[in-house]
């Protein structure tokens, strides 16, 4: 995990593998900041979606229970969301480098769309 002191806050840059382990360990909030086009298309599942043109970071729940880590396409949308964070308050936030262009990349599991019915369907990367 690369980290990087904004202010008195921190910003998080975790890559694909911490995510995925905490994600399998229920330890953070996947928050896909892409399209809802682009999370139709294929998305992490178990992720929820919260488009950056929609994005408030002040209705964002606390980070007690569990982290939050926020993800794009390619890492530029969700660092430019945990600076946004930061910005409204947060002490520490975090998303993944290389977004899910990189999950992708490292045969991450994830949803996308059966080309032939339009159905979602599971890729086991």
């Amino acid at each position: 995990m690369k980290t990087e002191n904004v202010g008195q806050a921190v910003l998080e840059t975790w890559d694909v593998e911490e995510v995925a382990g905490a994600f399998d360990r229920d330890e953070i909030v996947l928050i896909d900041v892409r399209t809802v086009q682009e999370y139709s298309f294929e998305h992490i599942g178990g992720a929820l979606l919260m488009p950056l043109p929609f994005f408030e970071a002040r209705k964002l729940p606390g980070q007690a229970e569990k982290r939050i880590v926020f993800h794009c396409g390619s890492g530029v949308r969700s660092e430019k969301v945990a600076r946004l964070c930061l910005e409204a308050g947060m002490d520490r936030v975090a998303h993944l480098e290389g977004g899910f262009g990189a999950w992708k990349a490292a045969k991450k599991r994830y949803v996308g769309t059966d080309m032939a019915t339009g159905a979602p369907k599971v890729v086991n990367g």
